[in-house]
């Protein structure tokens, strides 16, 4: 503050120069010694004076207000227009008494008193002599006192004194330069005051100094004294100026920034205001109260705040402040201890499942046991659960039925091509443009945090230089370590363990082994012929038939064209293809009934050929016929079970042996394998040995286009080539599956459903097997495969005994085989 008040000054110097004023405004010495000379009345009327005080020869302006003093005012304006100023000891008393005033007040004369709007009265006085308050003659109307003559000294005239007045002004004189507040009117009065006693006085007067500081001035008789104490209010000031100068000196860069900035922002707030938009400071209020709604942790709740208090700091311009804004909005959009209640109905959810799939009885006793757990224990750590299986055959709409059952939101994220360990984790926050992982954006999307989530064709992760998906998964789907899930972008510990997730997956040859040992593995095989009609029938034609607008009247296929559809216009696993030639028949009635033309309510086999042209595949696949060489083998592949022909044939040559039909690395080793055991074995089988030195092998798998690999053809291949070499054909609708060792064991092999699942398609009779297969043969509803025979084998020799018919082939080849077979062995 300085030690001017500009204000006052003003209203001073104006008030000392006003029109109507009867005297020069600045006080000569003449003046001063004229003034002094003059006669103190016995008793003047006093006015108490609040916040200021009145010295000698100085004019101030003074606000009436109270009734007591706008009455004295009033009469003494009238009479001789002298009073007594008198301040108060302590400003709040309203209705001050004589001990309420000091006892040192100076003589005024009021110059003028003006009306002012707001009913008050403001006064303009002219302070004369100083005088010592006596007795109280009256209290009301208003205080009147005996008044005394103060003790009044010599003006010193010495050259220090006037050294003392001269820095009196040359410091005033600063102060006025330094400050752009004061007025210049100010430094102008004060260099003509010649009087050293109205200097003193004027710069009392107008210091920005506390009312006792000033009455003490007052007081004081000594007049270099009060220089002195003057001096040193005005050297403390001028050093304070200097310093505050510095110091805006150095931050008035960055004031003018700060400045500009909030003009700025001050600017864009109204703008956004009348456009209807949220200002900067509405945004973190908003922030802040949705925040205190939060079920949160310590934690997070201190994160959040400290990041809320950094947004309150930062420039909303900044490019920082929408990535801020972001992270915020997902702190509380986040399902944090938020849950879903669980129904544990369980013949509710027995009924939900059977209602939604047919079959899949593992699948749904699984979900039972696990809400039969949850329903005891009410809190446990969610399965990981792992339905393999090929397409189509319900594993992702399987997640749906779960999630209804359950009363739980259902979530699903797609896995396959993921390559970035980002999509999983997140982006680290520290950039435009990062994103938490997936996972943590579909939690915020169900808004709980016991989802069912559905992570689909986990097979289908990939990997590149961005990092590996599959270790990503690691922690996720985890029960002893996702109860704290580290998301990059949210950077705190996010708990999973309550979420149920269900994967799915084509195959489990590609998962990564670590995540594999993670999961609970559910095999979901493809469908019967019968299971196929029963879905059709429950599921697919009425989800056809109200996705084309029509109704039950409208549209009827039985059984049988059901049976057709599956038989002649589909080979799959699963039913996706089957839904698609429902669709197909469905909307061809759609289109009948749309142009008003005759059709059949009822679908015939005439109407099925119409629609969907002719069959596609031969009801029995089984291809028949009297060569050797030629056996019937069983695959599993990603879309179910397949079979294929194995054709073997011989000519002469110096024994080598040919593969082709697109095989894979397994295959080959079984066809090598099954040749040296039979040129190790071959007297076992009425063969020659050294036939084989002397006749070339050609393997061929048809449908060369499609790569084939695996180990369950071991067996077959063996088959085909004793079928080959003893001519002896192989045993009709008989296919087998199964790998071979050197020393002629038939081992097991995995897919055996979806392998029995494709012989039934195509007319298979007999099967023959591994005997450590029959478990899983067994799994399998004996309904399914009433009409199947399955042969358990352990050795080769097994193998060919069941497969091989005693009758060879009446050919001319067998004949020339034993001719050049003996030509041979007498030339060597």
């Amino acid at each position: 503050m300085s030690i001017f008040d500009p204000f006052d000054i003003k209203q001073r110097v104006d008030s000392m120069m006003h029109e109507d004023t009867e005297f020069f405004p600045l006080m000569t010495p003449e003046d001063e010694e004229e003034m002094n000379k003059e006669e103190m009345p016995e008793a003047l009327p006093i006015l108490p004076l609040r916040n200021t005080v009145l010295f000698p020869g100085v004019v101030i302006p003074i606000t009436v207000g109270r009734d007591k003093s706008i009455k004295l005012i009033k009469e003494a304006y009238k009479a001789t227009k002298i009073i007594g100023v008198v301040s108060q000891k302590n400003v709040s008393i309203e209705d001050p008494t004589m001990e309420d005033l000091n006892q040192i007040g100076t003589v005024a004369y009021i110059i003028k008193t003006l009306q002012m709007p707001d009913g008050n009265t403001t006064v303009i006085i002219q302070g004369k002599k100083r005088f010592r308050m006596g007795e109280m003659i009256q209290s009301e109307p208003y205080l009147k006192a005996n008044v005394h003559s103060f003790e009044e000294r010599t003006i010193p005239k010495d050259k220090e004194f006037k050294a003392l007045v001269s820095s009196l002004k040359e410091l005033a004189t600063q102060i006025i330069q330094n400050s752009p507040n004061l007025p210049s009117e100010a430094a102008f009065a004060i260099k003509n005051i010649e009087s050293p006693s109205f200097l003193v006085n004027f710069i009392s007067s107008n210091m920005n100094a506390e009312v006792p500081e000033k009455q003490a001035l007052l007081e004081e008789t000594d007049l270099r004294v009060r220089a002195e104490m003057v001096l040193q209010h005005l050297t403390t000031e001028l050093q304070m100026l200097d310093l505050k100068n510095q110091i805006q000196t150095k931050v008035r860069i960055d004031l003018d920034k700060q400045q500009r900035d909030y003009f700025l922002n001050q600017q864009l707030k109204t703008i956004q205001e009348e456009l209807g938009g949220n200002t900067p400071d509405l945004e973190v209020q908003n922030l802040k109260d949705r925040g205190l709604k939060k079920k949160w942790s310590k934690e997070i709740y201190a994160t959040f705040e400290k990041e809320l208090e950094k947004l309150q700091r930062m420039n909303p311009a900044a490019a920082e402040y929408s990535v801020l804004v972001n992270y915020l909005e997902l702190l509380l959009d986040l399902p944090w201890n938020e849950f879903t209640k669980d129904n544990f109905d369980l013949k509710r959810a027995q009924k939900i499942l059977d209602k939604d799939h047919y079959g899949l009885e593992k699948v749904k006793e699984r979900i039972i046991e696990f809400l039969a757990v949850l329903k005891l224990k009410h809190n446990m750590k969610a399965p990981i659960l792992c339905l393999v299986g090929p397409p189509g055959v319900g594993k992702t709409s399987l997640g749906k039925s779960i999630a209804k059952a359950l009363g739980r939101k259902y979530v699903r994220m797609a896995l396959g091509g993921v390559r970035d360990e980002a999509d999983i984790r997140g982006h680290r926050k520290t950039y435009i443009g990062a994103m938490p992982g997936r996972v943590i954006q579909s939690l915020k999307k169900a808004k709980t945090s016991n989802p069912v989530f559905v992570l689909d064709e986990i097979d289908k992760v990939g990997n590149d230089h961005r990092g590996d998906p599959s270790s990503a998964l690691l922690e996720v789907l985890d029960p002893e370590q996702n109860n704290a899930f580290y998301d990059h972008y949210v950077e705190l510990d996010y708990d999973l363990s309550n979420i149920m997730f269900i994967a799915t997956a084509n195959s489990l040859s590609s998962i990564h082994p670590a995540l594999r040992d993670r999961l609970e593995i559910i095999e979901v095989n493809g469908y019967t012929l019968q299971e196929k009609v029963q879905i059709a029938k429950n599921y697919l034609v009425p989800k056809q038939r109200e996705a084309h607008g029509l109704k039950t009247k409208d549209v009827n296929i039985k059984t049988s064209i059901l049976e057709k559809v599956v038989e002649e216009y589909t080979r799959e696993s699963g039913v996706r293809g089957l839904e698609k030639k429902v669709a197909t028949l469905v909307r061809g009635v759609a289109k009948h009934i749309a142009l008003e033309e005759e059709h059949n309510t009822t679908l015939t086999e005439k109407d099925v050929e119409t629609i969907l042209g002719a069959p596609i595949f031969d009801k029995d696949l089984y291809e028949n016929n009297d060569t050797a060489g030629v056996v019937t083998g069983l695959a599993w592949t990603q879309v179910g079970g397949d079979i294929l022909f194995i054709e073997t044939s011989i000519s002469p040559g110096k024994g080598k042996l040919t593969l082709t039909g697109s095989l894979g690395d397994v295959m080959k080793e079984s066809a090598v394998i099954a040749l040296a055991y039979l040129r190790a074995n071959g007297r076992k089988f009425d063969i020659d040995p050294r036939v084989f030195d002397h006749w070339d092998v050609h393997i061929h798998v048809p449908a060369g286009g499609i790569p084939k690999d695996g180990p369950s053809a071991g067996i077959t291949m063996l088959t085909a080539l004793t079928s080959a070499f003893t001519q002896r054909k192989v045993r009709p609708h008989l296919a087998m599956t199964g790998e071979i060792t050197l020393r002629g064991k038939v081992l097991p092999v995995g897919g055996i459903k979806e392998k029995i699942l494709a012989a039934k398609r195509a007319g298979i009779k007999e099967i023959i097997m591994c005997k450590q297969n029959r478990k899983d043969v067994e799994e399998i509803k004996a309904d399914y495969i009433s009409d199947l025979n399955f042969h358990y084998v352990t050795e080769m020799t097994e193998v060919l005994k069941l497969a091989l018919l005693d009758d060879k082939v009446s050919d001319p080849i067998e004949v020339v085989i034993k001719e050049e077979a003996k030509k041979a062995i007498v030339e060597n």
